[in-house]
Order: C-alpha cells, then structure tokens, then sequence
C-alpha cells in the first residue's frame, strides 16, 4: 500500500505543478499540500512552472507600470 502512495505521487501532472508554484509564489501552502510535494513533483515541470510563472509576474508588473505612467 505505501508502495502504491509512493507511485501515486510520482505521477504528478503539469497542471498540479503549476498550481503548487502558483501557491509558493504567493507563499501560502498547507503543510498536508506541502507534504504531498514533497517528493512527488517532477523537477522538470518545477523549472518550467517557475519560468512561466516567472514571466507571468514581470509581464503583469510591467502593465502596471506602463498603465501608471502612461
């Protein structure tokens, strides 16, 4: 059975990735959704999520600011 849990949570998809990145950028996670990570997320998906995340952040920081200033 905890065989079982353990192949469960390697089959994480790209979806819950960018969900678990979306909730560290905004620093809030459970500590039940964190534990659940924890060894369950595939470090590519991580990377990429993070990148996207990433230029979602500074394109949205860069609208405000345009909209400001113009």
């Amino acid at each position: 059975m905890n065989k079982d849990k353990q192949s469960r949570q390697k089959e994480r998809s790209f979806l819950s990735t960018m969900v678990a990145v979306a909730w560290s950028f905004i620093g809030l996670r459970r500590k039940k959704d964190f534990d659940e990570d924890v060894g369950g997320l595939n470090p590519f998906y991580v990377i990429i999520a993070g990148l996207i995340g990433t230029a979602i952040f500074i394109g949205t920081l860069l609208a405000i600011v345009n909209a400001v200033v113009n």
